[in-house]
Formats: C-alpha cells, structure tokens, sequence
C-alpha cells in the first residue's frame, strides 16, 4: 500500500503537486508517530524535488544564482530553524497542528493558478535589484521556517515573492521556486538524519515508488487533464483536513 500510495504522490507531484496531501497521512494512518512521519515523508520525496532542478538547470545562469543568493543562504538557515522546530515539537502538540498545516497547505495549492495570474500580471522588464532582494529576503526567512517544519504548498507563495523582485523569465522563475525549495528540504533532511527521526524502510520504498510516480508522471502529464488532477488534490486536501479536524477536536 505505501509503495502504491508514494507511486501516486510521485505522480501527483510531476503533474500538478501535492503528492504530499496523500503520502503524510498515509504514514500517519500506519501508525508512525506524526513528527517521524513527517521527517521520512520529507526524505522519500525530496530525490524528487532534486530531479526538477536539474531540469530547470538552463534556465538558471550564474548572475542570476549571485543575485538570488540571498535567498539560498536564508533559505538553508530557515529549513535548518524548521526541522529543528519539528523535532523539538512534542508529538501531541504537532498531532494538533496536523489539521492546520495541511488546511494551510492546501489554501496556498487551491491558490496558486490566482497567483500565478499574479506573477503574469506583475513582470518587469528589469532585473531583480538588490534592494528588493534585501526587501523580501526576510519573508522568505518566514518560508524557509515552514518550508523545513512541513513546507507542503510553500512553492506557489515563492514564486509571488519573485515576482515582487521584479523577475519577469517565467522558466527563471519556476526553476528558482524548485531550488529553493530544494535546498530548504536539503538541509531539513540531513537534520533529520543526523536526529535518527527517519523510518528508513518505509522512507525508501517511498523513494522507490516516487521516483517510478514521477517518472510515469512525465510521460502521462502530456494525456492528463492536468486542471482535473489539481481538483482531485484540493478535495484530497481539503479531506484530509477535515478528517484530522474531526479526529484530533472533535473525535480525539
């Protein structure tokens, strides 16, 4: 069943995202205590978010890199600050926050085609200067927190905050979303590691199966309706919410 489910989160990520509304509870719903569950699921997934990079590796040139790196430095920081958080977090305390972090996750999800609108609609034609890299490096401080306590959702806000900065390369943009997000699950998951959190069996037969997930997902995403994929993660997000809502207030 893990291996399935890490296989449809895998393609749920290469498609539209949100592989993480499917395989997190999955992990939870096998009894692996929530703080575990969510260092391992960081684990299993992040080869993935690896792989996206490199495909947006053109689209990433060297003054751009200088420029951004603020961000890369704040970003690794904060993911480091955000495990650290999680694994200092008491499982019953993040079994309550389970519920909220995965409502938050799926807004920002639900929200990213408005955002995206947002991005096309703010492009200059100027690069991002440094005063405005300076100005939102503190909000991505925010991010990276989040990123590396949870992080599921955090792309779509990443990329309104580059386009605060005045980036106006679509391709640019997205391959600056997938580093970051990459090097703020690097950091949490070395941390992780290190802390001994990660159930490695499951973590990788996750691997495993997400890695064959996104690679089908590459090959289908051309067939798929990708709109009808993201309405099946919302109402799989939203599910899942209210299903640890009822069970961690209402239930529990």
């Amino acid at each position: 069943m893990l291996f399935g489910v890490a296989t449809l989160g895998g393609l749920l990520n290469s498609i539209a995202g949100g592989g993480s509304f499917i395989t997190f509870p999955t992990l939870l719903f096998m009894g692996i205590p929530s703080v575990n569950a969510n260092a391992t699921n960081t684990v299993a997934l992040w080869p993935g978010t690896v792989a996206s990079t490199g495909a947006y590796r053109k689209s990433l040139g060297v003054d751009l890199l200088r420029q951004m790196l603020p961000l890369i430095v704040i970003t690794f920081l904060g993911g480091a600050v955000g495990a650290a958080l999680l694994l200092k977090t008491r499982p019953a305390t993040f079994d309550k926050l389970i519920p909220w972090l995965l409502l938050v996750a799926t807004v920002m999800f639900n929200l990213g085609p408005r955002i995206n609108a947002w991005v096309a609609r703010h492009h200059t034609e100027d690069g991002p200067s440094l005063g405005r890299v300076a100005g939102v490096t503190l909000l991505q401080a925010l991010l990276a927190v989040y990123l590396g306590y949870f992080g599921a959702g955090v792309g779509f806000v990443i990329m309104a905050l580059l386009a605060i900065m005045g980036l106006d390369n679509i391709h640019s943009m997205n391959g600056l979303r997938t580093l970051l997000v990459t090097c703020g699950n690097a950091v949490a998951v070395i941390v992780f590691i290190v802390a001994g959190a990660v159930y490695w069996p499951q973590a990788l037969l996750m691997l495993v199966g997400a890695a064959i997930g996104g690679y089908a997902g590459a090959w289908y995403v051309q067939k798929l309706d990708p709109r009808k994929v993201r309405y099946f993660v919302i109402c799989l997000g939203y599910g899942m919410s209210t299903y640890f809502f009822w069970k961690g207030y209402l239930h529990g």
